[in-house]
């Protein structure tokens, strides 16, 4: 079987999972395909995502081998993002000022993809090593120059790094917490390669935002956990580590920026945020019945709306062939002649098709010379970005849909 199902938390190990959306079988999200394939044995898995009562971890029953998700194919490149690689350059200038390393530290970042990140630590001469398991942007990265193991981290992985003289001063992990199975083995790895006096700098996508904006199409079998304040202090305490810092950045529709080091006071905005956790009732069930009504009426809204396109004979297309996509149109169940096709920056994603349903994915110049009279926006949380590059589209006439967290047109 090329997946399993948890019995017990990702966290603390309690059997108390409550069901908040049981998304039925799901393709994975980018496992994107050849127009002409045969989509009959197209790999599709359970998707439910569940509460834990005791920790309040928000996750995912299912974990699909990593090899499956992770593998040569693997499709994303940060660095098509002009706004996140600027996002990941004012994160370092931050951490540089915060920090102070020199050219006798070293930083580490998990999950570093193409070396969108570490190239500005690199730049000015910081010592840098990135860890990544998939080949294609690990590859992308070293042409970059900068040094990347290709490999899954975890303890087995830190031991060996260590035994090389390798502990880190620095670790800063954006967006790969949640891609994580066994979290407390991944920290301990973290704990285990981090330098008595180092710090941990992790990102990721809030849970809090993602209920409260009714986020849905953010679950897929890449991200197992969905972290709050109050999930992930336990998590890293567990492992000797102290929260000390919480930022909060509108990135991925509302992220937090974590801060962990050892025997170390926690500022304010730690408190703050439980606090205001504890009053939004983020501990606590209730708080998470919400989402598959709001996923419904989502749902319900969007099939409207491309139905009502459609009859008016107006043609839509889609921008961004990215993960929550293809969650948002294989749910709402959008069909293949409802968009023309699908653009992205992606280079690698051209003359491919979504998963789950056979939309072309084709280059942004076919905005130009085949126009849509609306985009579909599916990478909402990049809308600004992708609106601002397509001021000649909107000069045009045409017009944008964004999905989240309700249906409208722009």
């Amino acid at each position: 079987m090329s997946f399993t199902t948890i019995t017990g938390c990702r966290s603390c190990a309690s059997s108390e999972l409550h069901t908040v959306l049981d998304y039925g079988p799901m393709p994975l999200s980018d496992g994107l395909m050849e127009l002409a394939a045969n989509r009959e044995h197209e790999p599709r898995y359970p998707l439910t995502l569940v509460v834990c009562a005791s920790c309040s971890l928000l996750q995912i029953l299912e974990t699909v081998d990593p090899v499956i998700l992770y593998g040569d194919d693997y499709p994303y490149y940060s660095s098509f993002s002009d706004r996140w690689v600027e996002h990941a350059r004012e994160n370092v200038e931050a951490l540089i000022d915060r920090y102070q390393p020199t050219e006798e530290s070293l930083v580490v970042e998990l999950a570093s993809n193409d070396g969108y990140l570490l190239q500005w630590f690199a730049k000015e001469g910081i010592p840098v090593l990135g860890i990544d398991p998939s080949p294609g942007p690990a590859a992308a990265a070293a042409e970059k120059g900068i040094p990347t193991l290709c490999d899954f981290f975890d303890t087995r992985l830190a031991r060996r790094l260590v035994q090389e003289g390798n502990a880190a001063d620095l670790i800063v992990g954006n967006n790969v917490l949640a891609h994580v199975p066994d979290q407390n083995d991944f920290v301990a790895a973290i704990a285990s390669l981090l330098a008595p006096d180092g710090a941990v700098v992790m990102e990721f996508p809030y849970a809090k935002d993602l209920i409260d904006r009714s986020e849905f199409d953010t679950i897929y079998h890449e991200h197992h956990c969905y972290f709050s304040v109050t999930a992930v202090r336990e998590l890293f305490a567990r492992h000797g580590l102290e929260l000390v810092r919480v930022e909060h950045h509108e990135t991925h529709g509302g992220s937090l920026r974590v801060f962990f080091q050892r025997g170390r006071e926690p500022e304010p905005s730690v408190e703050q945020f439980l606090e205001a956790e504890l009053a939004a009732g983020v501990p606590e069930l209730d708080y998470y019945k919400e989402l598959s009504r709001d996923a419904d009426e989502i749902r319900s809204r969007l099939v409207t709306l491309l139905e009502d396109l459609q009859a008016e004979g107006a043609r839509v297309a889609g921008y961004a062939a990215a993960a929550k996509g293809a969650i948002l149109l294989n749910y709402c169940g959008v069909r293949a002649d409802q968009l023309a096709y699908i653009v992205d920056r992606n280079v690698h994603k051209h003359g491919l098709s979504m998963p789950g349903i056979p939309i072309p994915i084709v280059g942004v110049e076919t905005l130009a010379s085949d126009p849509p009279d609306y985009l579909l926006i599916l990478a909402w949380n990049h809308q600004e970005e992708i609106i601002a590059q397509q001021a000649e589209y909107a000069a045009a006439g045409g017009r944008f849909i964004i999905p989240i967290p309700e249906p409208v047109i722009l």
